[in-house]
């Protein structure tokens, strides 16, 4: 092997190890440290010479699934804009549910990526490494403007809960899943395509659900 082989043969080796711990353990818990000697790296300070950074290493994890996802999800949407319908609501929440779904399924059992998301998303630092590669996604920022386009008029108030709840739910519901088909348990659909569809099926009822005002002083103290 040359020396460019062998450095990216362990930038994988080290990913792979990070990406389980941190899916297994969250980013607080796991330090550079046991990342190397999971990869079987003497040299300690390995993530940081490859990496720089925690946060470079979630960027790093994060773009090595991207690119399938943005691929798979640019292929939705040409054929979502090429339709003879016009598009609604529910063909642009899938455009943001399937292209994780389909990845996941391709990566087999057991996968980490899911739960990884769900890690990382619910960790300061690793939240807003992985909003800005999903802002560098061409495919999914198309598919927000054309969702917005959709939607009805909504407070924006309103409109920024339900991109959270969204955010949650779809982050969520695929890492439980994951973690259930690593583990042998039962789960509620058959297949990532159904999964899929279930997740796509909820959230188009949350970005369409009434918005209610409650009565003021309604709860009683």
């Amino acid at each position: 092997m040359t020396r460019t082989d062998r450095v990216a043969a362990t930038r994988e080796t080290l990913l792979d190890a990070a990406e389980r711990l941190f899916a297994e353990h969250g980013l607080a818990q796991v330090s550079n440290r046991q990342i190397s000697q999971e990869a079987g790296q003497g040299n300690n300070t390995a993530v940081s010479y490859h990496f720089g950074s925690k946060a470079g290493l979630v960027r790093a994890i994060v773009r090595r699934h991207a690119g399938e996802i943005e691929r798979i999800r640019g292929a939705m949407v040409r054929r979502v804009l090429a339709a003879e319908r016009s598009p609604g609501v529910r063909d642009w929440v899938a455009c943001t549910v399937e292209p994780l779904a389909r990845h996941l399924a391709d990566l087999g059992i057991p996968s980490w990526y899911a739960r990884f998301s769900a890690q990382a998303v619910s960790d300061p630092a690793g939240r807003e490494a992985v909003a800005a590669e999903a802002m560098a996604s061409p495919a999914i920022v198309r598919v927000g403007e054309e969702l917005r386009r959709c939607l009805p008029d909504l407070p924006a108030e309103v409109r920024a809960e339900r991109q959270e709840m969204a955010r949650l739910l779809i982050v969520h519901t695929m890492a439980e899943r994951e973690r259930a088909l690593a583990q042998g348990e039962h789960t509620p659909r058959d297949s990532w395509q159904r999964a899929a569809a279930g997740v796509t099926d909820a959230l188009t009822g949350v970005w369409l659900a009434p918005v209610t005002e409650p009565a003021a002083g309604s709860w009683a103290d």
